[in-house]
């Protein structure tokens, strides 16, 4: 049954003083050739290896921009009930768009969780759109460029997925069969010494066994590439510490996420107690909660997922305060092509940006889903084209729709 979101009362609208809008703020839409209004919003949901969420800013001058929400359930909602806010706006003021969706959607959860992940699907097509209507890339509307081509650490998988051998065979192949240099690995992997899934405890087996995956994957690379290992926030306090502890002596990029993310206290003591690179952030959403993180010295990489955790400036201002403290950030990264993109946009104009993560290569037809090569031998060249880069392939995008779907209309 579908909703009317157009006409659905807005409570904030009535009680916040602070409704952004034009209409509320004042602000004029004489700007000559910039004098351009939103018209529509819409959404399309892809089939990969994950449900990317895509989304279409469209205005009165046939100009259109294209972003990604990252993926879950009641996100294409979220945008839709968000579209009649933003109608009738420039959507060349970015910034205080993503405020006033914040402010308009306070009451709805946009604090944190899927509302920011929504807004940032918007935030991202806006930037997409900006840039085309004024003629730049996207890395430009964020203060320039200090790279010409962003790092990509491949995220590695194996059928045997718990076998160090299999792990260690896979991450030679990736590396001289497809050219990268940064990889990453599960270690939140059977072992065989379980015996509780719930209470987040190593026994002593389990710890020998993530550390062997670990050594046997970086010594077999060696110098020809980085290696990350992710642990999905799966272990207490006291077997996150032994674990790190346990990898001290090999060559880890990071350990990610080995501790639960609510618990800053936690991540804290686990990050402190180790010389063992820890690195966290997907879970944390704006700049309010990644400063906690960072102001806390509760990490050593920061990872945010664009998409995710509030969009392309929040995650610049994200990188902003880590630089003030000598911490670069590592994008998580699990988008389609677009998604991507965005995510190399950002890291193209900031300083202390490690490398964004591929979490496609087993999917053939990831890069398929736009027209431009964006991904050659493990890194992403940054496009001069205005916006972010890249245009959607309607009929790959049309092929691959998750069930009960329709595409989004033309630019």
């Amino acid at each position: 049954m579908g909703r009317d979101y157009e006409t659905l009362h807005a409570p904030n609208e009535d009680y916040t003083m602070r409704n952004l809008s034009s209409r509320s703020m004042g602000v004029t839409n004489t700007r000559g050739a910039r004098d351009v209004e939103i018209t529509d919003v819409q959404t399309t949901m892809v089939d990969g290896n994950f449900p990317w969420t895509l989304v279409r800013v469209y205005t009165d001058a046939g100009v259109t921009g294209t972003g990604e929400a990252y993926w879950g359930a009641g996100v294409p909602e979220l945008i839709e009930r968000m579209t009649a806010f933003i109608e009738g706006e420039n959507p060349l003021d970015i910034d205080r768009l993503y405020e006033h969706l914040i402010q308009m959607m306070s009451g709805e959860g946009s604090v944190e969780g899927v509302t920011v992940t929504a807004i940032s699907g918007i935030e991202l097509a806006l930037h997409d759109l900006a840039g085309k209507l004024l003629g730049v890339p996207a890395y430009q509307l964020l203060g320039g460029k200090y790279r010409d081509s962003v790092r990509v650490y491949c995220d590695c998988h194996t059928e045997e997925g718990a076998d160090p051998e299999a792990c260690a065979d896979e991450a030679e192949r990736v590396v001289e069969e497809l050219g990268y240099d940064a990889l990453k690995f599960d270690l939140d992997v059977p072992s065989g010494h379980e015996r509780d899934r719930a209470n987040r405890h190593l026994r002593p087996g389990e710890v020998r066994h993530k550390a062997e995956i670990v050594e046997q994957v970086t010594e077999r690379v060696g110098d020809r590439a980085d290696v990350g290992f992710d642990c999905h926030w799966s272990f207490a306090a006291g077997s996150a510490k032994r674990l790190a502890k346990a990898l001290e002596a090999y060559d880890v990029w990071w350990l990610e996420d080995p501790v639960p993310p609510e618990n800053l206290q936690v991540q804290q003591e686990v990050t402190e107690s180790t010389v063992t690179p820890i690195a966290s952030g997907e879970n944390r959403y704006r700049v309010t909660e990644a400063r906690r993180l960072i102001e806390n010295s509760a990490v050593d990489i920061v990872t945010p997922d664009l998409p995710k955790v509030g969009g392309m400036r929040e995650t610049r201002k994200i990188a902003d305060v880590a630089n003030q403290y000598y911490i670069p950030l590592a994008f998580h990264n699990v988008s389609s092509p677009v998604g991507t993109m965005a995510s190399a946009q950002v890291a193209a104009a900031i300083p202390n940006a490690l490398a964004i993560e591929y979490h496609s290569y087993e999917l053939g037809w990831w890069g398929d889903l736009v027209e431009e090569d964006i991904l050659e031998d493990g890194r992403i060249e940054i496009p001069e084209k205005p916006g972010l880069g890249v245009t959607l392939d309607r009929d790959a995008v049309a092929e691959n729709l998750v069930g009960g779907e329709e595409l989004f209309d033309e630019a």
